[in-house]
């Protein structure tokens, strides 16, 4: 009997989509290019849910999302957002998370990208998902990809196994603004540089709210190449409205990658 083989979708979270849809639809491509039969899921895997101690209405939301990955037949589902691989592999009992960042390593990033930004004058400070603090791979694949494309990065104490919340996480913003905040300014500082990568959008609204020039990992990838001079772009998730038209356009991109 002949093994079937493994079919892999790719889903974005909830922050990423409302920040960039083209760097979704550029990931989703590139992907396609590798695993043909590409699947895409868009939806909230209930991570904020579980964090206010909703427990049945977490079950509730993951079972959506659940029959969602079956009902495309997917067994392994390619994830750009840190919360959404540990509660998917923390409890899915048939499909197994994997994270983009550790991936990209394994397939490589086009070869037209590799050393675009050598000749850049920006050194980046680099901010670990605190929901990854000891997923090493992940952390590892982060900074293979910021050397594959030619950045400069440097290391601050309080990063990989030792990092320090971004002030988004544990619904602390609409709990208690006044401590969120005072959390986004200490991680800001900690970093020497004004410029500061991240694999996670809502991290990213976090330094740029206490004004560090951040960008997302995916922005460096299919972006252009970053100098002193110019700036991030605009903070999307602060604004709801932009933010939900452009999760809106991300389900059209997902669903349009997929058929083509």
């Amino acid at each position: 009997m002949t093994a079937t083989a493994e079919r892999k979708g790719f889903m974005p979270g909830c922050s990423l989509p409302s920040y960039t849809p083209d760097g979704v639809k550029k990931t989703m491509e590139y992907l396609k290019t590798v695993y043909p039969d590409l699947g895409g899921v868009q939806k909230c895997c209930g991570k904020g849910t579980k964090a206010l101690g909703q427990e049945e209405k977490f079950k509730e939301r993951f079972a959506g999302l659940q029959q969602d990955m079956d009902d495309i037949e997917i067994d392994t589902v390619i994830v750009a957002c840190q919360n959404c691989y540990k509660t998917i592999n923390e409890t899915s009992e048939t499909t197994k998370a994997e994270s983009l960042w550790t991936l990209l390593p394994k397939i490589g990033i086009p070869e037209e990208l590799r050393g675009k930004a050598k000749d850049s004058d920006v050194v980046f400070g680099i901010h670990d998902s605190c929901s990854t603090r000891y997923e090493k791979e992940i952390q590892d694949g982060i900074r293979w990809v910021l050397q594959e494309l030619g950045y400069r990065v440097e290391e601050s104490e309080h990063s990989r196994e030792n990092a320090r919340c971004c002030g988004f996480g544990g619904m602390i913003v609409p709990a208690n603004p006044d401590l969120a905040t005072r959390v986004m300014q200490r991680r800001a500082d900690d970093f020497t540089t004004d410029h500061v990568v991240v694999y996670c959008a809502a991290c990213r609204a976090s330094m740029m709210k206490v004004g560090k020039k951040a960008f997302h990992i995916l922005d460096l990838l299919w972006g252009p190449v970053v100098h002193s001079d110019m700036d991030a772009p605009e903070d999307v998730l602060s604004k709801p409205a932009g933010s939900w038209i452009n999760r809106y356009k991300s389900k059209r991109i997902v669903k349009q990658v997929v058929k083509s």
